[in-house]
């Protein structure tokens, strides 16, 4: 028998890394850990809240919100915490990143038009794009597994629509708050 290693892509080699956000030294800090809690190590460090981390596809990027330039804006970083860019750079705040499954697409909130809406950028924070226009808050944009759809939060209720925005649709309706809208592999 014949044993063959298939290489090592970034996402393999640091499968299972956990990303979070914490306030143990002082101010909200972007870290990672090794799914047992051992390892954990502070990927960002200033002054500013940096919270919000969300892994690229092939794990080798994060996505996170900070306001260091003095709003909330979406950045990205290499998964060991170099390389940190700004790719959104709007007057207003800009929230909740998201990547597309391809690594293309940030889906992200944005109170820029003076409501909570979703946007969708490239990767590189070009061709920002307002996919909402509701009355109501639309927060935490949620991309489908094949990138197809969004799901993401209206006000109180679930919704999803297509990846540019057309045929939203409501899923939940219940006087409760339903959130963070999350889609199964």
């Amino acid at each position: 028998t014949v044993s063959r290693t298939q290489p090592q892509t970034p996402a393999s080699r640091y499968n299972g890394k956990i990303a979070f956000t914490s306030k143990r030294d002082g101010n909200y800090e972007i870290y990672t850990m090794n799914p047992d809690g051992s390892n954990q190590t502070r990927l960002t460090d200033n002054p500013a809240e940096d919270s919000g981390p969300a892994w690229s596809p092939d794990g080798s990027m994060i996505a996170f919100t900070s306001n260091r330039d003095g709003n909330f804006e979406i950045y990205t970083m290499n998964l060991d915490g170099t390389n940190q860019t700004r790719i959104t750079n709007a007057p207003a705040n800009d929230l909740n990143p998201d990547w597309s499954p391809d690594g293309a697409k940030i889906a992200f909130m944005s109170d820029r038009n003076g409501n909570d809406e979703i946007y969708v950028m490239n990767l590189d924070g070009t061709n920002q794009t307002r996919l909402t226009s509701n009355p109501a808050i639309d927060r935490d944009p949620a991309f489908s597994p094949d990138g197809s759809r969004i799901a993401f939060q209206n006000q109180r209720d679930i919704y999803v629509m297509n990846a540019d925005g057309t045929g939203q649709s409501r899923l939940t309706d219940h006087p409760a708050s339903d959130y963070d809208p999350s889609w199964s592999p």
